[in-house]
């Protein structure tokens, strides 16, 4: 792997000074860009990534449009457990979608072994090509963390409340503790592929965690993760930890071994600074919200962000959920000028 060790993303991931500030979207490969929606044609989004040469063209638009700091791989959460029959469909405007939802400890042998280059192998063919489009920006790889794939699982689809992710946690913790060791060996693997594909750096997504109480998230859900983090240690690549509604779990997410810590817009960014520590890096934390706004309002916003890090080194700009689909892609643009214009004063 030919990693650009000098990028300011790479840098701030390493809590190092980057010079400038560096900045990437969550779900900026597609939904809000023009160009995404006149190659990706209709179906799932899960056919449209066994497709390489689509998955990396997507990957590389918003390089090309808003020029970020990082790309992030085109592709699902789900696609592992997908590729291993387990019966998962990504519907428009829903989400997953489970045909046969977990039920009892017999619907672990639904679950593996997972061999990423068996099972997707477009996975890394769509990493080695993009990275071999991208020169000096990095590529980040991701996957879903244990606990928020498992709520899809037994859920069926997504949820507001997990009740039934929950009701399995309490009352079959040995059952929960083999899915959940089940799900990290998954994604940890997928992890792994993809950086020895070319990724820089990685994200593991817990959309959900936020759900959970701190003693609940902890006896139930860290060590899953820490897992995950765990096995891509010797890798030497960045590994970011990010979920929703997690302010009251964020010194936990850091626990789990991540480099780097997401934010969401609920709490301050220098509030969460604080709860983190010096030696753990933050990634976000502008309301996605906030970009349909007039762009005196998105730029006061932004600057808000960027004046609580008060100099820091390791922030990295970035929405606090991904980019709304009814976003307009000029404001992003100018979010991106604004951010690289923000003079880092110590």
């Amino acid at each position: 792997m030919s990693e650009p060790a000098s990028a300011p993303f790479l840098l701030a991931c390493r809590n190092q000074p980057s010079g400038r500030v560096p900045v990437w979207f969550m779900r900026q490969a597609g939904r809000s860009l023009p160009e995404y929606r006149a190659i990706r044609g209709t179906g799932s989004i899960l056919d449209a990534v066994r497709d390489p040469e689509l998955a990396t063209e997507v990957t590389l638009q918003p390089v090309h449009r808003y020029g970020v700091d990082a790309a992030i791989l085109y592709s699902d959460i789900v696609v592992p457990v997908a590729a291993l029959g387990f019966g998962v469909d990504i519907v428009s405007g829903v989400g997953p979608v489970i045909e046969r939802p977990f039920r009892s400890a017999a619907d672990l042998d639904r679950l593996g072994p997972f061999d990423p280059g068996a099972h997707c192998p477009w996975v890394q063919e769509t990493v080695r090509a993009a990275v071999g489009e991208l020169g000096d920006v990095p590529l980040i790889g991701f996957a879903g963390a244990p606990f928020t794939v498992a709520s899809y699982l037994i859920e069926g689809g997504p949820s507001r409340t997990l009740a039934r992710t929950k009701a399995l946690m309490l009352g079959e913790p040995e059952l929960w503790a083999l899915l959940l060791d089940r799900l990290a060996t998954i994604a940890a693997a997928a992890l792994r592929a993809q950086v020895e594909a070319g990724a820089s750096a990685v994200q593991l997504f817990d959309s959900w965690a936020g759900t959970l109480s701190p003693d609940l998230y902890e006896r139930g859900v860290l060590p899953a993760s820490a897992r995950v983090f765990a096995g891509l240690a010797d890798l030497g690549v960045p590994a970011i930890h990010f979920g929703v509604t997690t302010g009251e779990l964020l010194p936990l997410l850091a626990k789990a071994g991540a480099h780097v810590v997401g934010l969401d817009w609920r709490v301050p960014l220098d509030e969460a600074r604080q709860r983190l520590g010096p030696d753990v890096a933050v990634q976000g934390n502008l309301d996605p919200a906030v970009c349909l706004a007039p762009w005196p309002a998105v730029e006061e916003r932004a600057r808000d962000v960027l004046a609580r890090n008060g100099g820091r080194p390791g922030h990295i700009f970035n929405l606090g959920h991904g980019v709304l689909p009814e976003t307009d892609p000029s404001v992003l643009e100018r979010l991106v000028e604004l951010v690289h214009g923000w003079e880092v004063r110590p």
